[in-house]
């Protein structure tokens, strides 16, 4: 166990320098009467699942609930909202079109209920409907060119009149209508760009034919930054094709964009601007033409694109989260990150209970330390406040309530010959940092309750308690309750404090990757 533990702080000390482990006194100052403005939304206004059809499961529904409950989303998006197992579009024998939307309705419906609106990706193809029977992943999504674009916008127009009919138009306004996913990635559009901004045209007109107001975007692409500008300088060229928003999608490793096959080596790259950057740079080079003020959504990130990188099961993953959040606010209007669920079957029913799944929650719903992260995101409200910590995250609320949300990002990197894969499979101890100090300045005078959430090693972390159990190839009842007993999300302090001279100060012990989150709330006299 020496040497298992001395590899992990070589690695931190040899590739994250800058970081180091000299134990060292952070201190987060915070003057509350500094308020820089509202809150943002953006953090909480989008997240991602896998496909349409695992919607309709009624596990993915409880997982689903759990989140908006706890969390709260605003929009979901997915792929697969065409596909031939949601029975969407069919033929006569004469050719001419089908059109049955109960599927839909049923995922639609499960979703309005539950207070998150469908970010709608139009994919995939029809078979009967397809050019060809270019598919990706186990469920066979059809790439296929439509064989009639004519046949593909009366579906579009069939799909928008539905909606306005079932749900009203004053609803669908404030859907997101996405044209296809990476069409800069072969394996989702193996066609020239031509012919994505061919169907582009051809989606966006008959959505805006039926809804005057529906917002219509793409070209969600993978791979910075070609398509995005050349979709651009197109749209700047046709300025009658309708397009309300850019989208995109960017991940933190150092190369590659797709994984079919879940092997792909991927490594984590520890520039802590590798996403927000993308992020930030897109918003500029919009910003930059006459479509500067468009919005910008980033309709996938995380760490890695591949549903088999375990650093989204480990506690690292939650100060990338935060790192990312709070550093690409400013530039987006949603960041969406993939996904809210290890409900998730690109590569076909997963046979273990951890394997590395993008979800915040695994399988059996057991809560990640990606969860919790956004779970600390959406205590977040009210107003922000001026703080003189990079990697903190501070909010006064109108009914009294402080929030002060502070990490720790030390992204490791996987020694040489090694990948994500191998590297975060197993358990990986923390190194120390040192300490880290609060003070808050301009409190009100008063008695508080005090709860001081964390997230790190050993602590909200399901997975390292995993690893402990042996990793199980299959859970027994015991072990799924053990494993959501350890990763609860409850407070790690509980405390009462009194309040004098508008002071407020709490120093905590701080290792790589923590994350902490202190909740204030005034107690009446």
């Amino acid at each position: 166990m020496r040497v298992f533990c001395a590899a992990v702080v070589s690695a931190v000390l040899l590739l994250v320098p800058s970081f180091g482990v000299t134990p060292q006194h952070r201190v987060i100052r915070a003057d509350l009467a500094k308020v820089t403005g509202p809150h943002s939304a953006v953090p909480l206004q989008a997240v991602g699942a896998g496909r349409a059809a695992e919607g309709l499961r009624a596990d993915w529904q409880e997982q689903l609930a759990t989140v908006q409950s706890e969390i709260g989303f605003r929009y979901l998006r997915m792929h697969g909202l065409l596909t031939d197992e949601m029975g969407v579009y069919s033929e006569d024998k004469a050719g001419n079109p089908q059109f049955n939307f109960q599927y839909v309705d049923s995922l639609y419906d499960a979703l309005l209920k539950l207070k998150i609106r469908p970010f709608v990706e139009l994919t995939f193809m029809p078979s009967k409907l397809a050019s060809g029977n270019s598919t990706i992943f186990w469920w066979k999504g059809n790439t296929s060119l439509p064989k009639d674009p004519a046949k593909w916008a009366t579906l579009m127009r069939a799909l928008v009149a539905h909606f306005k009919e079932r749900y009203g138009e004053d609803e669908i306004n404030h859907w997101y209508f996405e044209v296809w996913n990476e069409p800069d990635i072969r394996g989702f559009w193996p066609h020239p760009l031509e012919d994505y901004l061919s169907l582009y045209k051809t989606t966006a007109e008959a959505i805006r034919a039926e809804c005057a107001k529906c917002r219509i975007g793409g070209p969600a692409s993978a791979v910075p930054y070609a398509a995005e500008i050349a979709f651009e300088k197109w749209l700047l060229a046709n300025p009658s094709i309708p397009a309300d928003f850019i989208a995109l999608h960017a991940y933190g490793v150092n190369e590659g964009y797709l994984d079919e096959t879940g092997f792909a080596g991927t490594v984590i790259d520890p520039d802590p601007e590798r996403v927000s950057g993308r992020m930030r740079h897109s918003r500029e080079l919009i910003d930059a033409t006459s479509l500067k003020g468009r919005e910008l959504h980033f309709t996938e990130w995380s760490s890695a694109y591949t549903p088999t990188d375990y650093m989204h099961d480990q506690y690292h993953q939650a100060s990338f989260i935060l790192n990312v959040v709070k550093r690409a606010t400013p530039y987006v209007d949603s960041l969406s990150y993939w996904t809210f669920t290890d409900i998730f079957e690109e590569l076909g029913p997963r046979f273990t209970p951890f394997h590395g799944g993008f979800g915040l929650m695994n399988l059996q719903g057991i809560k990640k330390p990606s969860y919790h992260a956004f779970a600390f995101l959406s205590r977040l409200r009210g107003d922000d406040v001026a703080v003189n910590d990079r990697q903190s995250w501070i909010t006064k609320a109108k009914d009294g309530s402080i929030t002060a949300l502070f990490w720790d990002y030390s992204p490791v990197v996987p020694p040489k010959g090694s990948n994500d894969q191998i590297y975060y499979k197993q358990e990986l101890p923390t190194v120390g940092k040192g300490t880290a100090a609060l003070n808050l300045t301009s409190v009100p005078d008063g008695r508080y309750e005090v709860s001081v959430y964390q997230i790190g090693y050993q602590q909200n972390d399901a997975f390292t308690a995993y690893a402990k159990m042996g990793s199980p190839k299959q859970l027994t009842r015991a072990q799924v309750d053990s494993l959501k007993s350890v990763s609860s999300g409850a407070p790690a302090i509980r405390e009462t404090v009194e309040v004098k001279g508008g002071r407020f100060s709490k120093t905590l012990p701080m290792r790589a990757n923590d994350c902490y989150e202190i909740v204030l709330k005034p107690i009446a006299n």
